[in-house]
């Protein structure tokens, strides 16, 4: 066997054994919830819980319905969809009211829906959400 075998068959190895790493990487970037297969929306009203498990100026995340409602210093609900506008992603993280994505570190302001954290630049959105009979309800139809 001569040294110019060895090394390509080295080289192609090599390249085996880093193929199912980067289908790994892909997979992991298209699986639901971690990609763009992921539904941005409700596609109709979803009943999220009691009204009063959200105080004024705080917010929560419904991980189940990509779903987050926060409310204001006034009192009013805003429901926002916790898909990341930079890449698709399911944000799983909500710490006081800061979104936070898993993918690239994107923030948003659950209150608002704007971007705090780049790389996303489009902010959150923005869902119908009403309280019926002490009852949060999200998505169309709301």
């Amino acid at each position: 066997m001569s040294a110019g075998s060895a090394a390509s068959r080295r080289t192609v190895l090599r390249g085996a054994a880093a193929a199912p790493v980067a289908g790994l990487a892909l997979a992991a970037c298209s699986a639901p919830g971690n990609g763009t297969s992921a539904d941005p929306t409700p596609t109709s009203p979803v009943d999220l819980g009691a009204e009063t498990e959200i105080a004024k100026g705080g917010a929560k995340l419904f991980r189940d319905h990509n779903v987050v409602v926060s409310r204001d210093a006034k009192g009013a609900l805003k429901a926002y969809s916790t898909i990341c506008t930079h890449a698709g992603c399911a944000i799983d993280r909500l710490q006081k009211t800061t979104l936070t994505c898993p993918c690239h570190g994107s923030e948003f302001d659950a209150v608002t829906g704007k971007v705090v954290q780049s790389p996303a630049t489009e902010p959150l959105h923005e869902l119908p959400v009403t309280a019926k009979n002490g009852r949060i309800i999200a998505g169309p139809g709301a």
